[in-house]
């Protein structure tokens, strides 16, 4: 909760707070309904952040709203495949960050590949519309649930 209330001072109030001096804000969040209706203060102290860990807050933020994801797909494994998947990631807005291609270690078939894309998105829905691009133009791919995916 600490966490998700430093992101949410930065991205929302544009302040750099660090999670004690966050603690309140935290409550909040954890029980907006213990708050809801009532006129509340919260003290918002300490900006003693650092600048590793607020870059690691704010990536896994981004994690978690569905606007940095990691894709797996499978394309075969011919000249052109990866420059044809990445003109259907670019085509819809995507933009991409990581690609690791990998022939050999996956189970995967001698005349295919798997390629691991960390993609910049818009929100959730984009995903999907680009995983729905993606599978269309014959690249089968789906969404890698992250550790940030499944705490909440």
């Amino acid at each position: 909760m600490l966490e998700g209330a430093v992101e949410t001072l930065l991205e929302r109030q544009k302040l750099v707070v660090e999670g004690a001096g966050a603690a309140g804000v935290a409550a909040v969040l954890a029980a907006p309904q213990r708050f809801g209706g009532r006129r509340v203060g919260i003290v918002i102290t300490g900006g003693n952040m650092d600048a590793r860990l607020l870059a690691s807050i704010l990536m896994r933020g981004l994690v978690r709203e569905g606007r940095l994801v990691r894709l797996r797909c499978e394309l075969p494994d011919v000249a052109g495949a990866l420059s044809r998947l990445s003109g259907v990631i670019g085509k819809h807005a995507g933009n991409i960050v990581e690609v690791h291609h990998q022939r050999l270690f996956h189970d995967t078939s001698v005349k295919r590949a798997e390629l691991d894309v960390v993609i910049e998105t818009q929100n959730r829905r984009h995903v999907d519309t680009i995983i729905d691009a993606l599978v269309a133009a014959g690249f089968p791919t789906r969404l890698l649930v992250t550790t940030a995916d499944s705490d909440g």
